[in-house]
């Protein structure tokens, strides 16, 4: 197990490996319409402002914790803060990351049944009608159920065999991969008529559309886009070595994330206009857009397909991670058996995952808070879990963690300058918690 789990090949792999864990749904999925519904442009602005000043701190301080401890989540903050009751941050981790996994692999099904039915030619057709063709599949409970259950057979396959091998070395080729067909297809999506309306919907920010509600969403977004908050790269930057620099590796993923939050925006709201659709149409939008725009395109049926491919190993890399977070913090302290653990905790999540799965079919009536299950799992993990993971992490890092150790390991390999250190962590103990606590009671109306 140790052995298994040592460390990653290259700097380059880890990055990758990271930035797969944090490009996922949250940048290519969730980003668009969650822009879409939240006024476009000021949005994405106040996104890139979250990521840049509190999200990527706090990714340093999950690269501290993890490589500090060299632990899975839970036991890092037992090894790091021993007889003290910290560990429950690992403990919200474990519980945010089974939370989003369950309702992540409904979607990550649709990505996946989408794939199967894009690579015959299925998908794109004379006079299709992609909304249609999207409802069909999410209000179909056996099709719904059959794309959560495959989806999380893959995750488990790849866990029980452990993650170094099989994850860092193809994601030095898939992810760069889908940095290229993200291109593609902004260029060909500009230059449809009506795009420029759809690009200055993006780029061009309107703050009166920004509410209390849209900056939480913003902070949100930041933190589920760099997957931090659950201490999902506790786990993953414990497998580092100690040449590799932490704020180096933390702001190539944040600009990375930031890139294909861009690309995303590119590529999607010049469709949404040229094709006269609603640009806060939900969850949905990605489904429905991408088809109408490869289908414009030479080769559309093969572009698609490639890209829909490509798009499921990076929600496919970032589910890895989740599913990881919850084994290994049952298999490394006890010994227990990888396979069985990977296994039976996919079950549990399966089973944990069909209300979402049936969210849009026979459970559609069923709400929670005026929320149907899929909508509450996400609003919960998004709005409430991840930000209170996050205020957590910058308050272990502000007071408890000896400083001594978060130094060496914000120093090694880093060629930033002395003062950096204290920026990153003054950063940590005032300005992060101060902003979480900030906006979560102004989105409450408390402020």
């Amino acid at each position: 197990m140790k052995e298994e789990r040592d460390q990653w090949a290259s700097r380059l792999g880890f990055i990758l490996s990271s930035a797969g864990a944090a490009i996922g749904l949250g940048a290519i999925w969730k980003f668009p319409y969650m822009t879409g519904m939240n006024g476009g442009g000021a949005f994405f602005l106040l996104f890139i402002a979250f990521t840049l000043i509190i999200g990527l701190p706090l990714l340093i301080a999950e690269f501290v914790i993890g490589r500090g401890a060299q632990r899975e989540a839970i036991s890092a903050y037992k090894k790091l803060a021993p007889k003290s009751g910290w560990s429950i941050i690992g403990h919200w981790g474990v519980f945010g990351s089974f939370v989003l996994l369950s309702f992540y692999s409904v979607v990550g099904g649709w990505v996946l049944i989408y794939s199967a039915l894009s690579i015959p030619g299925l998908i794109i057709k004379e006079n299709s009608n992609y909304e249609q063709l999207f409802g069909m599949i999410t209000t179909n409970p056996l099709v719904t159920i059959a794309g959560l259950g495959l989806f999380l057979i893959i995750n488990i396959l790849v866990v029980s065999l452990g993650i170094k091998d099989g994850i860092e070395k193809s994601s030095k080729v898939l992810m760069p991969l889908l940095f290229v067909f993200f291109i593609v297809l902004v260029l060909r999506s500009v230059t449809f008529e009506g795009a420029a309306a759809g690009l200055n919907f993006f780029l061009q920010p309107d703050f009166s559309k920004i509410t209390g509600e849209s900056i939480l969403y913003a902070l949100g977004q930041s933190f589920f886009s760099l997957a931090v908050g659950f201490s999902v790269m506790v786990t993953y930057s414990s497998y580092l070595g100690k040449d590799i620099s932490l704020p180096f590796a933390a702001g190539s993923v944040s600009i990375m994330n930031i890139f294909v939050s861009l690309l995303a925006g590119l590529a999607i709201f010049p469709v949404v206009f040229s094709f006269g659709l609603e640009p806060a149409e939900g969850p949905g939008l990605l489904f429905m857009v991408l088809p109408a725009a490869f289908a414009q395109m030479p080769f559309g049926e093969v572009f698609l397909s490639l890209f829909l491919l490509l798009f499921l190993f990076a929600v496919l890399t970032s589910s890895f991670s989740m599913l990881e977070i919850i084994t290994s913090a049952f298999t490394e302290k006890k010994n227990r058996s990888r396979v069985k653990v990977a296994w039976l905790t996919g079950l549990v999540v399966f089973i944990a995952g069909i209300p979402a799965a049936l969210s849009s079919s026979s459970l559609s009536g069923f709400k929670i808070f005026n929320l149907t299950v899929f909508d509450a799992s996400d609003f919960l993990v998004s709005n409430i879990l991840l930000p209170g993971g996050c205020l957590l992490i910058a308050l272990f890092i502000g007071f408890r963690l000896d400083q001594s150790l978060m130094k060496q390991e914000f120093s090694y390999a880093n060629s930033l300058s002395g003062g950096s250190y204290q920026l990153w962590f003054q950063i940590m103990r005032w300005l992060v918690p101060i902003t979480i606590i900030i906006v979560f009671l102004g989105s409450l109306g408390i402020l």
